[in-house]
């Protein structure tokens, strides 16, 4: 923040305080053209507080930005067509207890008033039962945790009021493979924005060959109750049907890091994050190619999302690969 302050607008949507009377500030840091009329991207990391190789990918590619704006023109014509919002850390408070719920105990990816409408797994989809166990949601009728509500107001201020927006949310800990998830994960029924997502993985295939990403829909893993970019996705397709908002959740696939190094099962920190120097490097390399790819679509969208009489072919050709 220091180094882009010329360039940086810096936000603090809210601040934690621990009981021992510790503080952390949640930020939000902007930059690009703020005009409603551009595009958006929004990129998010540190929701759960065990998972810092998340927030390390997007403080990574926000130092690759920063240090740019000295010298690449390119990178100025292009910020003058997009806004670029960056919440690096969701959750510091559970960041520094190491855990992966909020201090206190929740779930912030369980939070939101959404309810599954089929069949969750047990605990995993969410549970109100105690902040002792992992999951939990909260108390019911209980308003937003501090965090949800600042990644929601900033989402709303940033993205939603725009024409056309995306959100990647990065996380570790499932599978052995990089996933990347759009909505839903309270339902298995696709969102209206398929034919919308199903052209930008076009587009990321044609650009990335070989890029390593399973895509899919988070319901074909698993449903969950009080998804926050479910309920984030929910609110922009009812209020504003005309303008398209995609968010996206890169899940890192942690287990091949556990593969390669078994040793790192004897730490609750390893099963969410490369703990070898090198292979952390690594991991931040591999992703700057996604991120820096969603600035340009976001920024080009008119080029590549379908029109009216092409939507309903993409549409057909989603439900083929996804259901």
């Amino acid at each position: 923040m220091e180094l882009g302050a010329p360039h940086l607008q810096v936000q603090e949507p809210c601040r934690i305080t621990l009981p021992s009377g510790r503080s952390f500030p949640v930020h939000a840091i902007t930059l690009g053209n703020p005009s409603l009329d551009v595009p958006a991207v929004g990129y998010f990391g540190g929701v759960h507080g065990l998972e810092r190789i998340g927030a390390q990918v997007v403080i990574a590619f926000l130092q690759n930005i920063v240090t740019r704006l000295s010298w690449d023109t390119s990178l100025h014509r292009l910020l003058d067509s997009v806004r670029l919002v960056f919440m690096p850390i969701v959750n510091p408070g559970g960041m520094w207890a190491a855990t992966r719920a909020n201090p206190r105990g929740v779930d912030l990816m369980r939070n939101a008033p959404v309810e599954a409408r089929e069949k969750v797994p047990y605990m995993l989809g969410g549970q109100r039962l105690s902040a002792g166990l992992p999951w939990y949601r909260g108390r019911l009728g209980d308003p937003l945790e501090a965090e949800s509500q600042a990644v929601c107001d900033v989402v709303h201020s940033e993205l939603l009021s725009r024409p056309f927006s995306i959100a990647l949310d990065c996380h570790s800990g499932f599978g052995i493979s990089d996933r990347l998830w759009f909505p839903f994960a309270h339902t298995r029924e696709p969102i209206p924005h398929l034919a919308e997502v199903h052209a930008l993985k076009a587009i990321f295939e044609q650009a990335h060959s070989h890029h390593p990403y399973i895509i899919e829909p988070q319901s074909a893993q698993y449903l969950t109750h009080g998804d926050l970019w479910d309920h984030l996705y929910l609110q922009a397709s009812t209020a504003h049907p005309e303008r398209t908002f995609l968010p996206l959740t890169l899940e890192m696939g942690s287990w091949l890091w556990i593969k390669k190094n078994p040793r790192q099962l004897f730490s609750r920190k390893g099963i969410f994050n490369p703990l070898i120097g090198h292979r952390q490097q690594r991991v931040l390399r591999r992703h700057l190619a996604l991120l820096d790819f969603l600035s340009r679509a976001a920024s080009s969208h008119t080029r590549w999302t379908p029109g009216a009489e092409q939507r309903v072919q993409r549409h057909a050709d989603a439900l083929a690969d996804w259901y």
